[in-house]
């Protein structure tokens, strides 16, 4: 069976691309122009280029390909797609479909294309389950007594936001909430949040309820420990199970360095 990859922007994508050559999977990749490493081009087995708004161009190279199974990897940030790039008659025929653009509705809307083809968009952890978050206390230091507060008021947030798509990080401070991710992106919120109130921030970043693992899957690394340590973030919250840890190992000795505690419920 030949998997296709539909490539965003970050390390996810590369992650995949390794894992599916570890398994022996022969994958190719539709790398989005705007968002895409070129340096994807150096480990992939095949790429083409399309623009955000090339749906029929990247159907017809998966179909070109003989590719059954599709993954998404990556971000598409929500300002590309409303940034005025010009769609196909494909992307435009599925945008004028869609009840709403939100992220469920905008991916659901190519998942559905691609299946008229055929092709069917899978889990995008199918070649990573590795590196998804176990439950429990991933850091040296456990959340005091403060920081569980924060976090058992967080999630109640964080979830009802999630369920509504509008988000999927929070960062609290005091049982208070200080600010809520929208289309800016986790790393963007909790610096406004550093900005706002920095110092004692707790940070919960969650996967919607029953999520969908197709698409949208909460990831973390090294740089969300980065950015807390700069807006002042003593504790991170994941959802166990669904969440993505890129470099884990050094994200974890960073976040140990810095005394930040990570857990995942």
């Amino acid at each position: 069976m030949k998997f296709g990859l539909i490539a965003g922007n970050g390390k996810f994508p590369f992650l995949v691309v390794e894992g599916a050559r570890k398994q022996g999977a022969s994958l190719v990749v539709a790398a989005i122009r705007e968002e895409t490493d070129k340096n994807i081009e150096d480990i992939a087995e095949k790429v083409v280029w399309v623009g955000i708004g090339q749906l029929g161009k990247m159907i017809s190279f998966f179909k070109s390909e003989g590719v059954e199974r599709v993954i998404m990897a990556g971000q598409v940030r929500h300002v590309q797609i409303f940034s005025g790039a010009l769609p196909d008659v494909r992307m435009i025929k599925m945008l004028w479909n869609l009840p709403q653009r939100n992220t469920d509705a905008l991916i659901g809307g190519i998942a559905a294309e691609l299946a008229k083809d055929n092709i069917e968009l899978i889990d995008s952890t199918y070649f990573i389950k590795d590196r998804l978050a176990q439950a429990g206390v991933l850091s040296k230091r456990k959340p005091d007594e403060t920081e569980r507060g924060n976090i058992e008021y967080g999630l109640k947030i964080a979830n009802e936001i999630a369920r509504l798509d509008l988000g999927q990080t929070i960062v609290v401070r005091a049982k208070a909430c200080v600010a809520v991710e929208a289309m800016e992106g986790t790393d963007a919120c909790i610096r406004r949040a550093g900005e706002l109130a920095k110092g004692k921030l707790t940070v919960v970043k969650v996967a919607k309820p029953n999520r969908d693992m197709r698409f949208d899957v909460p990831v973390v690394g090294t740089p969300t420990i980065e950015t807390m340590i700069k807006a002042g973030a003593n504790c991170l919250c994941l959802t166990a199970d669904k969440t993505l840890i890129f470099d884990k190992e050094e994200m974890l000795a960073l976040a140990n360095r810095n005394k930040i505690a990570v857990i995942a419920v």
